[in-house]
């Protein structure tokens, strides 16, 4: 089976490399030539454990390659996947240009009959779009080339996504004819020896379900930081609360972890594009609107943390931050909270100084010389007022507090994530502050 993916982003890489892993031949599409002649050499633009490796096993037994040609990455193929980028607009809605392009170039260059797939996340109507345009490319072609949509939303976690994909909770297909599930039924196969389901549904319906899907997570996060901040003000601690809550098997404890608000490339953006569809259509969505305004919120509470130690004296203070991703094991940088945290310090003429094991070059190109990136979490503390733990990576769970208090210039740590026991670091002459903690 030959299938193409336009996109060659998070989503767009990870699919095309996890079907070749399958056996299944892959033609990933990118109109950026460069980052198509990197690719073609085995260079991972991103950083997610497995990629890479497994990327460039399917190149070497010529199950995977990339092309900038559309018209020829796509000749054959039985299935075509659009997964390019859809951005938020100001309104907060999803930007679609760049699907409804990839559409009419698909109808522009179509042979033969093939399943077109959004993969890309999109609001509800968008398969109809991409039909709509593909249609007029064939018809001002004069093509009576026959094709089919679907609607594929992806549930990958940064971090983990080669994982999700290839032993996935749930696959989601929505389409219009039993021609279509039978084509993505065969083509899914391999991953669902698992015996979890592949979920066919009508296309609005696997439209929508993406987004209600982050929304529902989304509100769960911001649920348990809006407990954490009452925590905080009634001197209880929200570890034992989450336990206490999560052990209801109608709660459960997973997306119960308190911290400095969600970030990343997918919940804030579909957040927003919920509610704005919902208001489009002349309702407001009451409670995820809450959740964004809870978490937008929640990522000042480190700072307010710090003013009212500091007494909002930051002028001439110096800070160590570690961690600037939005979570482990990735290197994005988008609506991470480390980063919001770092602007709104530097603005009140604090000194930043951080460390990230992976997203410091994507930092320095939004962030240039503003920051202080050490070699080291230790070198970050050199001189520094107060630590602030913003992302839980591996590597900063067992500090050295001896070294810390050595390096440092007060002995201060705001524990954005709640990874260190409070006793343990006051032992050592700190001053301990989480998120909902006594």
């Amino acid at each position: 089976m030959k299938i193409a993916v336009v996109g060659t982003g998070y989503v767009g890489l990870v699919t095309g490399t996890c079907f070749a892993e399958s056996g299944v031949t892959v033609t990933c599409i990118d109109k950026d030539k460069e980052k198509v002649a990197r690719l073609s050499e085995g260079m991972v633009p991103i950083y997610e454990p497995g990629l890479e490796d497994m990327m460039r096993r399917n190149m070497e037994k010529k199950r995977l390659s990339f092309s900038s040609d559309l018209k020829k990455g796509i000749s054959g193929a039985e299935v075509i996947f659009i997964a390019v980028g859809t951005p938020p607009g100001e309104d907060g809605s999803a930007d679609l240009s760049h699907v409804i392009e990839v559409a009419g170039e698909i109808g522009s260059a179509l042979k033969s009959h093939a399943v077109i797939v959004t993969k890309s996340t999109v609001p509800v109507g968008t398969s109809e779009k991409v039909r709509k345009a593909i249609a007029a490319s064939l018809a001002r072609r004069k093509s009576r080339v026959t094709f089919d949509v679907a609607s594929n939303p992806e549930f990958l976690k940064e971090g983990a996504a080669v994982e999700d994909f290839l032993r996935p909770e749930r696959i989601v297909i929505g389409v219009s004819n039993e021609k279509t599930a039978e084509v993505m039924r065969n083509l899914y196969m391999p991953f669902v020896l698992n015996n979890h389901p592949i979920i066919f549904m009508d296309i609005p319906s696997a439209e929508i379900t993406k987004y209600a899907a982050n929304a529902m997570l989304a509100t769960r996060i911001s649920f348990i930081n809006e407990i954490a901040n009452l925590c905080d003000l009634l001197g209880a601690d929200i570890n034992h609360v989450r336990k206490g809550i999560g052990s209801d098997s109608r709660i459960g404890s997973k997306f119960l972890y308190p911290g400095t608000g969600y970030g990343g490339s997918c919940f804030p953006k579909d957040v927003k594009a919920i509610i704005k569809t919902a208001h489009d259509n002349g309702y407001e969505l009451k409670v995820i609107s809450a959740v964004e305004k809870a978490n937008e919120y929640q990522k000042n509470v480190i700072f307010n943390k710090m003013a009212k130690l500091f007494k909002n004296q930051f002028s001439g203070r110096c800070v160590g931050i570690w961690g600037l991703s939005f979570k482990p094991k990735t290197d994005d940088i988008r609506e991470s909270s480390s980063l919001y945290l770092i602007n709104k310090l530097i603005m009140e003429g604090v000194r930043v100084r951080a460390y990230d094991p992976a997203a410091m070059e994507e930092t320095r190109k939004v962030m240039g010389r503003k920051v202080f990136y050490a070699a080291d979490p230790y070198e970050a503390l050199r001189g520094a007022d107060a630590m602030v733990l913003m992302t839980e990576w591996s590597e900063f769970h067992l500090p050295d507090l001896k070294k810390m208090a050595s390096l440092m210039k007060g002995r201060v740590i705001f524990d954005g994530r709640n990874i260190y026991n409070p006793e343990e670091i006051r032992k050592q002459g700190f001053k301990y502050f989480g998120i909902g903690r006594r």
